[in-house]
């Protein structure tokens, strides 16, 4: 593969993880600043998508498949995680 070829594929990867970084950052001001439990626990599970999502960029980026099987798995596991603070939360509400 060319250099430039490189450079271009490796720039629009940077790009996109400059938004994922950036909609990171919004998702963790809703983290800290939510007005209740509920909208935390959603921003939550949002940072974890976005991690997901940059994981899958730099396997992409990187052409390592690695990446996106630590990304599956991830991924799994934070939907676990949020079904049970979900659970949790219902409980004590009732």
């Amino acid at each position: 593969m060319g250099e430039e070829v490189r450079e271009m594929i490796f720039s629009e990867f940077f790009y996109g993880m400059i938004g994922v970084a950036l909609a990171g950052f919004i998702t963790l001001a809703r983290v800290m600043l939510g007005p209740s439990v509920p909208d935390r626990v959603v921003g939550v599970d949002t940072l974890n998508t976005l991690i997901v999502a940059g994981m899958i960029l730099l396997g992409a980026a990187y052409d390592r498949v690695i990446y996106i099987d630590i990304a599956i798995v991830y991924a799994l596991l934070s939907y676990i995680g949020t079904l049970i603070i979900a659970k949790y939360l219902q409980e004590g509400l009732e």
